[in-house]
């Protein structure tokens, strides 16, 4: 036995003992990696497991020309990938079709081939995707991450984090590539469905429970995107971040820092964004002095797919992949994905004085680093065998279920809802979304991301779509469909024939909204950007077309991006929001339809009254928000950041703070009581918010600093303390250090970033102070008996 396979000795030694071991070439294959698509010849092969559904896997570049000679340069074969050693194995599972006991073994049999390849015997990493669950075939679907940003219920999210890693644990995988932390700027940005929202408070504190939960079970969380792509010029996939570095350091960098900080998050994936001209994969400043030197982090840098090549095809910031290469480690990038082919030439960079030793040195310490914890260095490890794993368990499914039934969110209701059960009563179900199970799946989904793009109409397993959860929930009334229009086609051949359907019943559930895709393949996605917010395809025509008919509509949209409904809302009898619900999504929206479960979902992003102008977010200066008679364009939201009602009632009252003064290192706390005063169960979630009339740069009006989900039964009061240290006041000064300065801050509780009642202010004594780098990132909460 090697020293570096001893378990006794720490981990640092034994990573040292390894480093010294290795020749460059070695240190170099520890830095790549293996995407096994194309591989007929492997000895176990991933095979189709269901007969209408291909067996090769789908090449994500074939839709994209810019990918596609480095795609194709890639391909080099796993003997001449791994013939030095190996980093990690990218997707053996979420790549095409295959049983859990099929992938063990192929995963298996690949990380045998590697120890065999390396002089070493050193395994690989093994990575998969699970923004909505494991991106495997059969495996539970969940809601997306823009549906856990409507929960406002981090423990419900940790948890269900913790499911999806034991599964990814259970199969051999070590590392996930989740979750996405991108703060949302632009509503017509494709990706908005994969994050928690448009506040970097709630998405860095569901990220952080998120990655709590990964970790929990031995896996590797991955932050994406570190940093600024969710705020591309137009909402453009790719497009640069013409940001400035105030609004870059206040906004999308907190989410970020809290996983590191608070989540102990293990790896980060670049963004394939530029930031005011500087790629971030080549950038030092953020890679390392911004994630390494100030915030402390110590894991591995992966880089998103392609994203090295890219500085040369796409940024052309360098003149050949050996430049790009080079740029990209000497930055701080540890691992090229999801193969290897511009660190294929760090050694001609080493030997051109591109990069030194020492930064090759520290990006292969990273890399055993990480492999050591994960056991993989130990003497005489070996893969898992193949063994029966459910991926759908009724675990998962209870999970997705709560998260479903948690986010679906009621935004107006004129008493229609719930929707008594009486026998003989005529319910349509009209809209692309009506019988369609896949608009409940994100584009990270397996029978989204695989299935329909290699022509397959399953899903993999069991669920119902809209209708039949409908005819499941109202089993005495006659429930109808009718598409009317698809969810993005110009065809209105069936409109008319939904139309006619409306004016016979009882109730229409208008259901529309997006179907997820890739690459202009979907409504919703990764390259699938929207020029405006109106909705896709001709559903807005469907929409007036059968509000016209008279019958009371349910407005039910399904969506991963906001969309405007101004003129549909308001003609309509209830207005529901579900943001891609998962597997579980027909029942929970049908549950709420009946009034079995309550809504309790809350917007983790605005939604917009008409679909030009100005889309934007809540977080906004004096100028960014209205401006009566300076501008015709009003960019406040059809329904806020925060909103969401239920069929119970609640009250907050009796604001208090234990000061009306604290200096700048103290502490306040804000105390409110909330109270359900309706006649049923239900669940209000407690929004503090926090205000800077006066400052030495302009300030958002409001900005989210806390929360609670409180659950209350009819009549129960509890009392909500909010304890806000003074570095949750800071931002970032003139001169570009961070501060809190004197002065008033207003404070307010409400149930929405517009529904404030409760209003205070705390003034802050003492000069300016320079907040360093460890400030308190997060707003502790209290819930207790009133």
């Amino acid at each position: 036995m090697h020293s570096w396979n001893d378990p006794g000795r720490s981990i640092a030694e034994r990573v040292d003992a390894l480093l010294a071991e290795l020749t460059t070439e070695e240190k170099i294959g520890q830095l790549g990696s293996f995407w096994p698509r194309d591989e007929p010849s492997d000895p176990v092969a991933a095979h189709a497991v269901i007969s209408e559904t291909p067996a090769d896997p789908v090449d994500t570049a074939d839709e994209v020309a810019p990918m596609q000679s480095v795609f194709d340069a890639s391909r080099r074969g796993f003997e001449h990938t791994a013939r030095h050693g190996l980093g990690q194995l990218t997707r053996v599972f979420g790549t095409a079709p295959i049983d859990p006991v099929d992938g063990m073994a192929k995963l298996a049999d690949l990380q045998q081939r590697v120890i065999k390849q390396s002089r070493l015997g050193i395994p690989a990493v093994a990575h998969e995707e699970s923004l909505t669950g494991f991106t495997s075939y059969g495996a539970t679907v969940y809601p997306t991450a823009m549906a856990w940003g409507a929960t406002f219920d981090p423990q419900l999210i940790e948890q269900m984090a913790a499911a999806i890693g034991s599964d990814l644990a259970a199969v051999g995988v070590h590392q996930s590539l989740a979750p996405l932390l991108d703060v949302v700027r632009d509503y017509r940005w494709g990706r908005v469905e994969e994050t928690i929202g448009e506040d970097p408070y709630l998405v860095g504190t569901l990220g952080t429970a998120y990655v709590r939960g990964i970790q929990s079970a031995g896996v590797i969380a991955t932050l994406k995107h570190f940093c600024g792509y969710s705020a591309s010029r137009a909402g453009r996939n790719h497009a640069p971040v013409p940001m400035g570095r105030r609004e870059f350091e206040d906004l999308l960098l907190p989410s970020f820092e809290m996983a590191v900080r608070l989540g102990g998050v293990r790896s980060v994936m670049n963004s394939y964004s530029d930031v005011d001209g500087i790629p971030v994969a080549a950038d030092r400043d953020l890679l390392t002095g911004t994630l390494r030197e100030r915030w402390g982090f110590d894991g591995t840098v992966v880089s998103d797919y392609w994203s090295i090549p890219f500085l040369q095809t796409m940024h052309r910031v360098a003149t050949d992949l050996r430049g790009a290469g080079a740029l990209a480690l000497s930055a701080g990038m540890d691992v090229e994905l999801p193969e290897t082919s511009a660190f294929y030439q760090l050694g001609e960079a080493l030997e051109a004085g591109l990069i030194t030793a020492d930064e090759l040195d520290t990006a292969v310490r990273r890399v055993l680093t990480h492999k050591a914890e994960l056991g993989l260095l130990d003497h005489g490890w070996t893969p898992a065998e193949p063994e029966t794993v459910d991926l759908d368990s009724p675990r998962n499914r209870d999970l997705a279920r709560r998260v479903a039934e948690r986010s679906v969110t009621l935004l107006a209701n004129s008493g229609v809802l719930p929707y008594e059960q009486s026998a003989g009563r005529k319910i349509a179900v009209i809209g692309p979304c009506a019988a369609d199970i896949r608009t409940f799946f994100g584009c990270y989904s397996f029978p989204n991301h695989v299935l329909s793009r290699a022509g397959s109409d399953e899903i993999g397993l069991p669920g119902d779509d809209l209708a039949t959860a409908l005819r499941r929930e109202f089993a005495d009334a006659e429930v109808t469909v009718a598409a009317g229009v698809p969810v993005l086609e110009p065809d209105d051949s069936g409109l008319a024939a939904a139309v006619e359907l409306a004016a016979a019943s009882d109730l229409v559930v208008l259901a529309i909204g997006d179907r997820a895709g890739m690459f202009g393949k979907g409504t919703s996605g990764e390259g699938c950007d929207s020029v405006d917010l109106r909705l896709p395809g001709l559903q807005h025509q469907l929409a007036a077309a059968v509000l016209d008919t008279g019958t009371p509509v349910v407005l039910m949209i399904i969506s991963g991006r906001p969309y405007a409904l101004g003129g549909l809302a308001e003609r309509s009898a209830a207005v529901i929001q579900s943001f891609m619900p998962g597997i579980e999504g027909g029942a929970a929206l049908a549950g709420v339809l009946s009034g079995r479960i309550n809504p309790a979902g809350r917007l983790p992003i605005g939604i917009p009254g008409h679909p030009g102008g100005q889309p934007g977010t809540y977080i906004a200066p004096p100028l960014g928000w209205y401006s009566d008679g300076v501008s015709n364009l009003d960019p406040r939201p059809l329904y806020p950041f925060g909103h969401g009602i239920s069929y119970t009632t609640f009250e907050l009252d009796d604001l208090g703070l234990s000061s009306a003064e604290i200096d700048n290192l103290g502490t306040v706390d804000v105390s409110a009581t909330v109270t359900n005063t309706g006649d049923r169960s239900g669940s209000e979630v407690v929004q503090l918010y926090a205000g800077d009339p006066v400052a030495r740069v302009t300030r958002p009006l409001k900005q989210l600093i806390g929360f609670a989900r409180v659950d209350l039964e009819p009549g129960e009061r509890r009392r909500v303390t909010f304890s806000v240290h003074c570095d949750r006041f800071s931002f970032t000064g003139p001169d570009y250090r961070r501060i809190v300065e004197p002065g008033e801050i207003e404070l307010s509780v409400g149930r929405s970033c517009e529904d404030r009642p409760l209003q205070a202010s705390v003034t802050i004594t003492g000069g300016v102070r320079i907040v360093g780098e460890g400030r308190v990132l997060d707003t502790p909460v209290r819930v207790t008996t009133a």
